[in-house]
């Protein structure tokens, strides 16, 4: 499913236009961007759980060369299924 299928469905299902929709699916998923980037944890009720996680910085090797080389320090996305999602996906 795209960001586009999503569109169309939400416009279906709640009646209303594919521009109001799509304003809203950009308002939801910036809002949870925002927070991420302020490294606020988003939890939806029933769904899951979005989280900033640290890496490390760590040595690894460049697939090409062999070399060793450093990798930074970054931060990740990570999400976590809540169980009514993981018990919907497994029927």
């Amino acid at each position: 499913m795209t960001g586009s299928d999503i569109v169309e469905a939400l416009s279906a299902s709640q009646g209303i236009t594919k521009a109001d929709a799509k304003k809203y699916l950009d308002a939801v998923l910036g809002l949870i961007a925002d927070a991420a980037a302020k490294g606020e944890e988003v939890s939806l009720n029933g769904f899951g759980k979005f989280r900033v996680r640290k890496s490390a910085a760590r040595e690894g090797r460049n697939p090409q060369t062999g070399e060793t080389m450093v990798i930074r320090a970054s931060k990740r996305v990570g999400f976590t299924a809540a169980k009514a999602l993981k018990d919907k996906v497994n029927g």
